[in-house]
C-alpha cells in the first residue's frame, strides 16, 4: 500500500447499540473501537434498570448531592462499588474526567510538587494546572527520568507527588507504578493514578493498575469512570470512609456539580453488579487480547504479552495509516485512526479495542484482513 493511496477521513455515524458488530453510516461492520471492553453498555439488565429508574424517579434528581439531592439510586450505585472494589465507602461523581481533580481537591498537601508523566491525560493535566502548584513532566514512562527530576527539580521541604494514567487510552501501556513507587520511597512520596481504562480490566478481581502489580498502600490514590470497560457513565472513588467523606466536603465538584442523570446511575450500578458477579468476562476478554495481540504480531508489530483491550498499531515502513483505516471499514472492520490524542506515538496509529463480546472468528478475520491489506 503506498503513500500516495490516500483518501479523505470521511465522517461516521453510530446508528446502532454499541456491540461487536454495530451499523456505522447505514451498514454493518465488525466493531473494534471504542472503551465497552467488557460488553456490558447493551446488556438487557443494564438498559432494563435505566428504563425501570426512568419510569419510576425520572431523568435526575435537578439539584447537587447534599441536602435534597442524595437518592436511593446513587446508594445503590455506591454500594456495588463498595463490594465490587472491596473498599469501605464509594463517591459517584459526574464525570470520570474530573477524578484527578477531586483528588487534588482532597487530597493535595501544602508542599506537594506535582510530577507527571508527559503522556498523561487532558483532565490529569487540567487538574494539575488547576491545582496551582509546581508541575514538573517526566519522559513517558520513564522511571530514570523521573529519578532525574526527583534529583534536580525538588526543593528541601517538597514532597513528591507522581501524576499519571494507569493505563494510557492510545497506546495501551501500563505505567510501572510499582518502580514509580521505588523511586519516591526516599523522598515519601504518593503516585495518583487515573484508572479510568483499568477498571474492569487489569488485577484478579478487575479493580486496577494497583491490584494488577499487587500494591496496597495508602501511597496509591486511584480515580476511575464507569464509562470504559463498564458500560456505564461517572466517575467514581472509592476507599476508607473517613477519605471518602472528607472528598464530599472538601471538593468543590462533589458539592458543586449536578450528579449524573439518575438512569445512567441505575445503568452504572447494574453493570458493576454484573462485572463482579460473571468475572468470566474479563476471563474471556484477557483470552480475546492474547489471541489479537499474537495473531497481529505475525504481521510484523512488536507488541507486549499484555491484557489490556488497547492495541495500538503505528504505521510499519511504507504504511499510509488513514488509508488503511479506510479500507478496513470498506472491507467490514471498523477501527480507530488516532492522529492526536494524549499517548498517541509520532506519526499516529490505529487503535483497535477488543472485547469480550468479540468471538475468536471475528479476531482471526481482523488479523487475517490486515494482512490482505498490508
Amino acid at each position: 500500500m503506498s503513500k500516495s493511496d490516500n483518501r479523505k477521513l470521511r465522517v461516521y455515524q453510530i446508528e446502532s447499540p454499541i456491540g461487536p458488530r454495530v451499523v456505522i453510516n447505514h451498514r454493518e461492520v465488525d466493531y473494534f473501537s471504542g472503551t465497552g471492553y467488557l460488553g456490558l453498555q447493551s446488556r438487557p439488565e443494564v438498559i432494563e434498570a435505566g428504563i425501570e429508574t426512568l419510569h419510576r424517579y425520572g431523568v435526575s434528581t435537578a439539584t447537587s448531592r447534599g441536602g435534597f439531592g442524595e437518592h436511593p439510586v446513587y446508594s445503590w450505585l455506591e454500594r456495588e462499588a463498595c463490594t465490587y472494589f472491596a473498599a469501605e465507602n464509594a463517591l459517584f461523581f459526574p464525570s470520570g474526567y474530573l477524578g484527578m481533580a477531586v483528588l487534588l481537591q482532597t487530597e493535595l498537601r501544602p508542599n506537594d510538587h506535582l510530577f507527571i508523566d508527559s503522556g498523561t491525560h487532558y483532565s490529569a493535566w487540567d487538574a494539575c494546572l488547576a491545582a496551582n502548584r509546581v508541575i514538573t513532566p517526566f519522559h513517558h514512562l520513564d522511571p530514570e527520568s523521573l529519578a532525574e527530576v526527583l534529583q534536580s527539580e525538588l526543593q528541601p521541604g517538597e514532597h513528591p507527588l507522581v501524576i499519571t494514567d494507569g493505563v494510557f487510552p492510545i497506546s495501551g501501556e501500563i505505567a510501572p507504578l510499582n518502580i514509580y513507587l521505588q523511586k519516591l520511597e526516599p523522598y515519601n512520596g504518593r503516585v495518583f493514578v487515573d484508572d479510568a481504562h483499568s477498571l474492569g480490566v487489569l488485577g484478579e478481581n478487575g479493580r486496577g493498575t494497583a491490584e494488577y502489580f499487587h500494591l496496597f498502600t495508602e501511597n496509591i490514590k486511584t480515580c476511575g469512570t464507569l464509562a470504559k470497560a463498564l458500560g456505564g457513565y461517572g466517575g467514581i472513588i472509592t476507599g476508607r470512609s473517613e477519605w471518602i467523606q472528607r472528598a464530599e466536603q472538601n471538593s468543590g465538584i462533589c458539592i458543586g456539580a449536578s450528579p449524573p442523570p439518575l438512569v445512567t446511575a441505575a445503568a452504572s450500578a447494574q453493570a458493576l453488579a454484573i462485572a463482579r458477579t460473571e468475572p468470566e468476562l474479563r476471563h474471556r476478554l484477557w483470552e480475546n487480547v492474547k489471541l489479537a495481540r499474537k495473531g497481529l504480531r505475525t504481521l510484523g508489530w512488536e507488541l507486549e504479552d499484555s491484557p489490556v483491550p488497547i492495541i495500538c498499531l503505528p504505521a510499519l515502513t511504507g504504511m499510509n495509516l488513514a488509508c488503511l483505516h479506510n479500507r478496513l471499514f470498506d472491507r467490514g472492520i471498523a477501527v480507530a485512526y488516532i492522529q492526536s490524542y494524549t499517548s498517541t506515538p509520532p506519526g499516529g496509529a490505529l487503535r483497535l479495542a477488543i472485547s469480550a463480546k468479540h468471538s475468536a472468528e471475528q479476531i482471526r478475520h481482523l488479523v487475517d484482513t490486515i494482512s490482505e491489506l498490508i
